[in-house]
């Protein structure tokens, strides 16, 4: 399995963007995935997820601000990211994770950097 994040960029405070995840492989058709971020010098952290059922969680922190979603024909989450602060700056990981067979699995993207200054 390959996870192909793409979207960031350098973004003014206020601006948007839109991330993308793409998944590629053979993947259990019930899962979840999630876009985390790690700032500088700071630990990664859950910023929202989405399950193939549809079921999503945001970090208090950007709700009403983040969107997840995504379309499981394509296997591809997507993060609408509205209203953004220079405190969003940070590397925005995708993660893909399933149970099958009792076991777990447990895949990341490559990151895609977000900075948001003026």
């Amino acid at each position: 399995v390959q996870l192909q994040a793409s979207g960031g960029g350098l973004v003014q405070p206020g601006g948007s963007l839109r991330l993308s995840c793409a998944a590629s492989g053979s993947i259990f058709s019930i899962n979840r995935m999630g876009w985390y971020r790690q700032a500088p010098g700071k630990q990664r952290e859950l910023v929202a997820a989405i399950t193939s059922g549809g079921i999503t969680t945001h970090a208090d922190s950007v709700k009403g601000r983040f969107t997840i979603s995504r379309d499981n024909a394509k296997n591809t989450m997507y993060l609408q990211m509205n209203s953004l602060k220079p405190e969003d700056t940070a590397v925005y990981y995708c993660n893909l994770y399933y149970y099958s067979n009792s076991r777990s699995y447990d895949y990341w993207g490559q990151g895609t950097l977000v900075t948001v200054s003026s």
